[in-house]
């Protein structure tokens, strides 16, 4: 394979180190450029209180005014946005990279110094960092990417647009923001929404941001920032299309990288000012309803009032409204709703989709699953019948071996109790005191007390083998007459006193048998309350069930080859390429997300047996088809677990073992990383004699690389993605422009990509190499 190194947009200036250590000490406005020391200091990232007080500190009179030139064109800034762009280091890193080392890396790039200074006046050259990607089809559309020195200008803006506005954004607005993901949406719609009659979710048609909305976004912005340059470089980024936002599409906050940085914080912008709107609504018919008690009768037929709730949910372009009112009121919120999207924001709204659904009798989708309201025993249904006699078994056979367990640990004590007092008689009779002294030793009082005690304690049985004991131990009481008890030592009387009690207590058929029956009338008590309970919460509460969309789901595992056309697991032959632990590590990363993303749906079983049983078999045909073995063999060898061993024999595991998958689900949700990037995407490696070259990951200055053709999905079936026919719909696709690249990567980047750690956003596609 013949192979040449052609970057397609090289960074041409290479400054030297000391260049880069002279990076300016502006952090705030009084700063002193003589001083070492704060030039040492201003070498160093900002902290996120830093760079909130850099911004806040230009706010005067209600706006925020040159945060370009008196913020983002700082050194210490630009420097801060590289390292939110460096990839975050492998697990097995012996240190984490310092300052210094991100200076020394970014040096080799491009000038920190410079940039800030083209930042300052104007000169940034936005078109000069962008870079085409030429699509493999002749028919293709083409694809514009930033190259590394945008990026950071990209997230810097980014970093300097979330101080300004995340905290005045809205509650209910989720997305690109941190701790306001899928999940954290899906946690509320959980447990905040109560007893939902209609709802409906805003479908729009697929459309790009042109001028008029580039426009309005920039009139949205000006409202709190007054700075004439970030305005201008917003246009810019539109307008060489490295930033684009297109409505209705599926790729808006998955990862792929035809989505810039910027992307979510704008739409969250654009949308902000509705957001507010439906704030004040939803206050006003709150109060509106305060002047009526929800509990109350309005009238003697019985008939109770319930006040109208409304419920709204904003995922970036994915909108949801929920309402406990009547239908006639939830068309009002509709039309008003689409009045507002399509005149006030220009939008166009897909009148066919954004229609009302009963959210009792009709499913809705959002967020990539499937809603409806039930009552809360489909969330959490009672024990069957069968359940409960299967669980009464086991309690009874626990029981039954905990009494084994206590009745070996009574016969070993026993034993040594028989044993001490045999010993003790022994040396009495040996020193020749054949009268029995009740003045023995302290130690073996204090054993013969405590084997008595653990004795009764210990010991439980059938009533009958009670009654006996009872009866046993009882008979000849000498000790309780006054004049024997006189004589006797205290210590051995109340240890007597003592066991009696215990007798009593443990002994004793009445007082057992009737601690049984008020156990029993307990639990009978306890049961018939639950079921009254849960009678009662059925009939008057429904909440929110998720569910994943299984036929979906299963229309993904087949299209991309997991299985054949009886549902049955097969080898991926494209990954035949690869070596045996990034084979592992590709469907461990396709898996993982997998069950990440769908953690929260109530069906979540059927996602476990597709990930458990298709996926994980289809790796062990791939393996066993590689090796040109069985799948026997191949099981054998990897086992059902998968483990694979390293350079110095340790034994690891990638793929998620199926006691990991029997243990999850929603108890700790979090926001996942995208998955239709993992399954649509391969990564081939390549066997080239090529010197190799750096490390595509930001900021990565690795050498020892090899090389990795992309594959895509798409590609290979040689389908349209926007052919819903054809294609799953809302699972996004890799751009085109990317199939069939070569990407140098390190062995530490290239697992992360593989298991899902980073995706191709924080890989510079713009560096590609061609192989010919």
């Amino acid at each position: 394979m013949l192979m040449h190194a052609r970057r397609i947009n090289p960074l041409e200036f290479r400054p030297s180190i000391c260049s880069s250590l002279k990076l300016f000490s502006t952090l705030l406005p009084n700063h002193s450029p003589d001083s070492e020391t704060q030039t040492g200091k201003s070498t160093k990232p900002l902290s996120k209180p830093q760079l909130k007080a850099l911004v806040l500190s230009q706010y005067s009179h209600g706006k925020f005014y040159n945060l370009v030139q008196n913020v983002v064109s700082f050194p210490a800034v630009l420097l801060t946005a590289c390292q939110n762009l460096t990839t975050p280091q492998p697990d097995n890193a012996l240190h984490a990279p310092d300052s210094l080392s991100l200076v020394h890396s970014v040096s080799k790039r491009f000038d920190i110094e410079e940039m800030g200074s083209e930042l300052r006046e104007n000169r940034f050259d936005v078109k000069a960092c962008c870079v085409t990607m030429v699509p493999s089809r002749k028919k293709g559309e083409s694809l514009v990417l930033p190259n590394l020195k945008l990026k950071v200008l990209i997230e810097a803006i980014r970093m300097l647009l979330e101080i300004v506005y995340d905290e005045r954004f809205v509650t209910f607005s989720y997305g690109g923001r941190v701790g306001m993901g899928r999940h954290t949406a899906i946690r509320y719609l959980k447990n905040s929404v109560e007893n939902p009659s209609w709802w409906f979710d805003v479908t729009f048609h697929r459309e790009k941001f042109d001028n008029r909305h580039v426009n309005k976004l920039c009139f949205f912005i000006e409202e709190k920032i007054k700075d004439g340059i970030l305005i201008d470089i917003i246009k810019r980024l539109f307008e060489c299309e490295v930033v684009g936002i297109e409505l209705g599409g599926c790729y808006l906050g998955r990862g792929f990288p035809q989505e810039s940085g910027l992307n979510s914080i704008l739409i969250n912008i654009y949308f902000n000012g509705f957001d507010k709107e439906i704030q004040e609504m939803r206050l006003r018919k709150n109060q509106e309803n305060t002047k009526f008690d929800s509990n109350e009768l309005v009238s003697m037929s019985g008939v109770s009032y319930k006040p109208l709730k409304i419920y709204v949910v904003r995922y970036l372009d994915e909108i949801l409204v929920i309402t406990s009112g009547s239908k006639m009121s939830m068309m009002d919120l509709k039309n008003w709703f689409l009045k507002y999207l399509e005149g006030r924001l220009e939008l166009k709204v897909d009148r066919m989709k954004t229609a009302i659904h009963s959210a009792v009798s009709e499913k809705i989708p959002f967020l990539g699953m499937e809603l409806q309201a039930v009552p809360p025993s489909v969330l959490h249904p009672p024990m069957t019948e069968k359940a409960i006699r299967a669980r009464k078994k086991y309690l009874r056979q626990k029981e039954v071996r905990a009494l084994e367990l206590k009745n070996a640990r009574e016969r070993n004590r026993k034993k040594l109790g028989l044993k001490i007092l045999q010993h003790v008689f022994k040396k009495l009779k040996q020193s020749g005191e054949f009268k029995f002294e009740f003045q023995i030793e302290n130690e073996v009082r204090e054993i013969f007390k405590t084997w008595a005690n653990e004795v009764v304690q210990d010991f439980s049985g059938s009533l009958e083998e009670r009654s006996e004991w009872f009866r046993m131990l009882t008979a000849g009481d000498f000790l309780s007459l006054r004049h024997i008890r006189n004589q006797l030592p205290q210590e051995l009387v109340d240890a007597y006193d003592k066991f009696q009690e215990q007798l009593e207590k443990h002994l004793s058929p009445v007082k057992a048998r009737k601690a049984l029956e008020k156990e029993e009338r307990r639990v009978e008590e306890e049961e018939e309350r639950k079921y009254a309970k849960r009678t009662v919460e059925d009939l008057t509460r429904l909440c929110i069930k998720f569910d994943a969309p299984i036929e979906l789901v299963r229309k993904a595992v087949k299209m991309a080859g997991f299985t054949n056309n009886m549902g049955r697991p097969r080898p991926i032959k494209l990954l035949i390429a690869l070596e045996d632990t990034d084979i592992i590590k590709w469907y461990a990363g396709v898996g993982r997300r997998w069950l990440d993303f769908f953690c929260c749906c109530h069906n979540f079983k059927m996602v476990k047996t597709v990930v458990t049983y298709h996926l994980r078999f289809s790796c062990i045909l791939t393996l066993a088809e590689k090796h040109d073995s069985t799948k026997l063999e191949a099981i054998k060898h990897y086992t059902k677990d998968l483990k694979v061993s390293d350079l110095d024999g340790n034994e690891e595991v990638y793929f998620p073992t199926e006691r990991e998958v029997k243990m999850m689900g929603d108890q700790n949700l979090s926001d996942p990383r995208p998955v239709d990037g993992a399954l649509s995407l391969a990564l081939i490696r390549l066997a080239s004699d090529e010197p190799s070259c750096s490390c595509l990951a930001h900021f990565c200055d690795k050498k020892a690389t090899v090389f990795y053709r992309v594959r895509l999905l798409q590609s290979r079936l040689n389908v349209n993605p926007l052919d819903e026919g054809k294609w799953v719909p809302g699972m996004g696709a890799i751009h085109e422009s990317l199939n069939r690249k070569c990407l140098p990567l390190c062995s530490d980047h290239i697992n992360d990509l593989y298991i899902g750690k980073i995706t191709l956003q924080d890989i510079d596609c713009t560096s590609f190499v061609d192989a010919d």
